[in-house]
C-alpha cells in the first residue's frame, strides 16, 4: 500500500472548496494539523483525512446544538 500524496494548503483548499485563508485560519485555531511541515514552515495536508476531520468536527458542532 503507498502513502497517500500529501498536497499543499492551496491545493488542500482547491479541493475542498474552501479559500486558503480558511485552512490556515483551521490550523491556527488548532482544528486541523497538517501531515507534515517543512522545515521552512510549509504544511502538507493528506487531503482524504482533512475531508474527514471537517466531517467530524461538523457533526460534533451539529450534536451540540
Amino acid at each position: 500500500m503507498s502513502e497517500p500524496r500529501l498536497v499543499s494548503t492551496a491545493e488542500l483548499a482547491r479541493a475542498l472548496g474552501l479559500a486558503p485563508r480558511t485552512i490556515q485560519k483551521y490550523r491556527k485555531d488548532g482544528l486541523l494539523t497538517p501531515d507534515l511541515e517543512s522545515i521552512g514552515g510549509h504544511a502538507r495536508w493528506n487531503v482524504e483525512r482533512v475531508r474527514e476531520e471537517l466531517r467530524r468536527i461538523a457533526a460534533e458542532r451539529r450534536g451540540s446544538r
